[in-house]
């Protein structure tokens, strides 16, 4: 392509080193809250605690349903 003809369009004003790939600056706060809790020995330590409280909810509820069930 002529960078000289009229109409042409000019394509050595680009430059590519010059592209700002910073993904990390451009998360929301909503993100970096994520990915700070959910990753790493962080993260095993909440889903664990999570799994726990989960299932010490389903044994009351079960408990209690139970006992409503079967008082005679």
């Amino acid at each position: 392509m002529d960078s000289n003809s009229a109409g042409s369009v000019q394509y050595d004003r680009w430059n590519e080193d010059n592209i700002n790939m910073n993904v990390e600056g451009s998360q929301s706060t909503v993100m970096r809250i994520f990915n700070t809790v959910c990753m790493g020995s962080t993260g095993i330590a909440v889903k664990t605690a999570g799994a726990l409280a989960a299932l010490v909810s389903i044994y009351i509820i079960g408990y209690v349903t139970g006992y409503y069930v079967h008082r005679c």
